[in-house]
């Protein structure tokens, strides 16, 4: 398929590669220049790479950023043709997501969000999960390429509800990482070793897929970004916004939230959103580790 792939970031970049390898013929922008993509053509604007695509697909970090590559100078809205697929595999409010699709439907073309879960590593090995909204027949014509890039795919209902189920699933992200830092950070401050604590919970039924992939990186300190903090953040504030839309109340993510304010002012941002842990470290006095670390 003919296939326009913008934004080049942790995920975007290796799901592009991808692709290529998949066979498709990809075209692929990114924001900041010097990004490319073995076996992909660059293009200079959205626009240009998307004209003549079966397929635009985005990912990029926010609404905005969503917003300004389709309907902005050089935006995709430029190039749109009936029978032209858009997925969109950013985390955005869904109510933003509706009234995009809206826009672009009245060319003609089709509108998919699709974001996905797995992390970098994920859209390394190709093992994404996505999060599908839209027309079941549409989402159909679109298996080549999701097969090229991850495991398994999920349609959760139309439009704006495969980005509801991506923030649905982010806050568990959130809270249950959170349980685990917290935990690990009491528990140093008690005298329990950190991977000794790590063996008991994985255990248990305190175990969860969060605390066996975010452990390794813990006890041996690597708050390297799979997922930056701040985007994490950013999608926090995405649930709590939509929560407050469907008027009902989150207060633990609202706490968690208060979290995510501190570490970023403590300059954390650009870390792992692991690093809250920093944060609890401060606060308690202690350094959680490994005997790797």
């Amino acid at each position: 398929m003919r296939v326009a792939y913008l934004g080049l970031g942790i995920m975007g970049r290796p799901m592009a590669a991808n692709l290529v390898k998949a066979g498709h013929q990809v075209t692929v922008w990114n924001r900041t220049p010097g990004k490319d993509v073995e076996g992909a053509t660059s293009a200079p604007s959205p626009a240009e790479a998307a004209r003549g695509a079966e397929v635009v697909w985005i990912c990029v970090s926010d609404t905005a950023a969503v917003e300004s590559v389709l309907f902005g100078p050089e935006g995709v809205e430029a190039s749109l043709t009936p029978g032209m697929i858009i997925v969109d595999s950013s985390t955005i409010a869904p109510s933003a997501t509706r009234s995009f699709a809206e826009r672009v439907r009245a060319h003609g073309v089709e509108y998919v969000d699709a974001p996905m879960t797995g992390s970098k590593v994920g859209a390394e090995n190709a093992t994404l999960i996505f999060m599908l909204g839209g027309d079941e027949a549409v989402i159909e014509n679109l298996q080549p390429l999701l097969t090229a890039m991850g495991k398994k795919f999920f349609r959760m209902g139309e439009t704006g509800k495969g980005h509801a189920a991506k923030l649905a699933m982010n806050l568990q992200i959130a809270l249950i990482y959170e349980g685990f830092a917290e935990g690990l950070a009491l528990a140093t401050k008690l005298g329990v070793d950190a991977a000794a604590l790590v063996a008991l919970v994985e255990a248990t039924m305190v175990r969860s897929g969060v605390v066996e992939y975010k452990a390794p990186f813990v006890l041996r300190r690597d708050f390297s970004p799979n997922f930056p903090l701040r985007l994490m953040h950013k999608d926090i504030r995405l649930a709590l916004a939509a929560a407050k839309e469907a008027r009902i109340k989150l207060p633990a993510l609202e706490t968690v939230e208060e979290v995510y304010e501190m570490a970023t002012e403590d300059g954390h941002g650009n870390l792992d959103y692991a690093a809250t842990l920093i944060l609890l470290e401060k606060w308690a006095g202690v350094e959680v580790k490994g005997a790797s670390a």
